[in-house]
């Protein structure tokens, strides 16, 4: 194994501790092992048709299957060896899938000869221990093409790597949101829209939509899992192959059963290889949950600067190489990187992988191999995004002292109540006393002393405060369950 000091990429050096949930599902091990999982429930489909002569008893069958399922570090060595260098008397292949081919027949090779040995130690109930691997070997990849089998095993990756390892990654970020919208959601802040202050809101209102963005697009993340398909239809999508070798098939009917059977859509109509438009809907919808993530690092990030939130100090964490004082926002600033990394990935991916010239070119084969890296920078964002959140720390003193000293923000409150009581020229009384000019509240009270208005409309007004006016803030915390 390379050493993490010697990576080439970050992904499998600096992070590797953080990328390694997805190991078990993008990795090049496990490509081959779908690519074996593929190939084996392919050759039992074509065992359970009538109309081929293939014969796989239950004995053969478990041991076929536990080709993928005990699939270790050990098979993808021998399937790399079997590719580039050749080994148990096969010439190297020079291809990938060809290589999980002869993988196969290794194993029934080896099947076959724990059978012979066997043989005369048990009865010979359902036909395995007198399997011939060359009654077998012949229908490994039968009528297929290499897109076939990788275009399946592909989904087979992506499906448990964004089900099993980043929604749960997003759901810890919405969980910590949730938490300080619950905690903080009467908590008064000034809210800036341009960058200008404007009409109060609460700190848990805040975290509170961002919670229920995350909700949304996880959402959508998991229609576009729910909806990957995978073809297999042959050389050019037309099942040519197969119907030349059984024309009475319904070869259309087998693909869809058991494309389907592995847990994904049919794509009935292709070229040689998958369209991908469903690939291309997964990467959207991964870059829509990005983009909320990366809108609430930056507001973070503003926030920590207006010190509007703390930070809690790490043991043996240093900020600043010369400041020794500093705590960094640094957390939210790695997940801004990684996302944005992953983003433009993700983008490449998406229109990259929808495009083919004619019914087939090669130069999305090595594209496709960068779909784990692409996630990898979503997982390192989504967690490093969850560590900051656990260290954020709401100060409600700068939060309370900064509306305090912006009183103009009661000025919408004021003209709102006026224009109600029928003054026509609510607006602009307030916009002649406020705008572009330092006011107190003392001057908003002149006004109120001024205006030709009831006692009670007067009281009303006087009791206008910054830290008050927040409308129902608090209760639309509830709105993101």
């Amino acid at each position: 194994m390379v050493d993490e000091l010697d990576a080439v990429s970050p992904l499998d050096g600096r992070y590797a501790s953080r990328t390694a949930p997805l190991r078990e599902h993008v990795s090049e091990a496990a490509l081959m092992r779908e690519r074996v999982r593929v190939e084996v429930e392919y050759l039992l489909a074509l065992a359970d048709l009538d109309a081929t002569p293939l014969s796989l008893g239950g004995d053969a069958r478990g041991y076929l299957r536990d080709c993928y399922r005990a699939f270790d570090r050990s098979d993808a060595r021998l399937i790399k060896r079997l590719e580039v260098e050749g080994a148990e008397g096969y010439a190297a292949t020079n291809h990938d899938v060809k290589a999980v081919e002869y993988f196969l027949r290794v194993r029934l090779e080896e099947l076959a000869e724990a059978d012979a040995d066997a043989a005369g130690d048990r009865a010979d109930v359902d036909g395995s221990a007198s399997l011939d691997p060359d009654d077998v070997v012949p229908w490994i990849h039968f009528g297929l093409t290499s897109e076939d089998v990788n275009n399946l095993a592909q989904r087979l990756m992506a499906k448990p790597a964004v089900e099993d390892v980043l929604l749960p990654a997003l759901r810890e970020v919405r969980d910590a949101l949730a938490e300080l919208a619950r905690e903080h959601r009467d908590l008064p802040m000034l809210a800036r829209t341009h960058g200008q202050p404007a009409t109060p809101t609460t700190f848990g209102k805040e975290m509170a939509v961002y919670a229920a963005r995350l909700g949304r697009v996880t959402g959508r993340i998991r229609e576009a899992t729910d909806a990957l398909a995978g073809k297999l239809a042959g050389a050019s999508g037309t099942y040519a192959a197969h119907v030349a070798a059984y024309p009475d098939v319904d070869w259309r009917a087998f693909s869809r059963a058991f494309v389907q059977s592995l847990g994904l859509d049919h794509q009935p109509l292709s070229t040689q290889v998958n369209p991908c438009d469903d690939l291309a809907a997964l990467f959207d919808a991964l870059r829509g949950a990005n983009n909320v993530v990366l809108d609430l690092d930056r507001d973070v990030w503003l926030y920590v600067s207006d010190r509007y939130l703390g930070q809690e100090a790490v043991a043996g964490e240093t900020g600043s190489s010369t400041m020794p004082h500093k705590v960094n926002p640094i957390d939210f600033e790695n997940s801004e990187g990684n996302l944005s990394k992953a983003n433009a990935d993700l983008t490449f991916l998406a229109d990259y992988v929808t495009t083919s010239r004619l019914q087939r070119d090669l130069s999305d084969s090595t594209v496709k191999r960068n779909v784990g890296a692409a996630l990898a920078h979503c997982l390192i964002g989504y967690g490093k995004t969850e560590t900051g959140l656990s260290k954020v720390v709401p100060n409600e003193r700068v939060m309370r002292e900064d509306l305090e000293a912006t009183p103009e923000i009661i000025g919408e409150a004021v003209q709102t109540i006026l224009r109600r009581e029928g003054d026509t020229a609510a607006y602009e009384r307030v916009k002649e006393l406020s705008r572009g000019r330092d006011v107190t509240l003392d001057d908003f009270r002149d006004l109120f002393d001024d205006l030709d208005v009831d006692e009670s409309v007067r009281a009303e007004l006087r009791a206008l405060t910054p830290t008050g006016y927040t409308g129902v803030a608090g209760d639309l915390v509830d709105e993101m369950e």
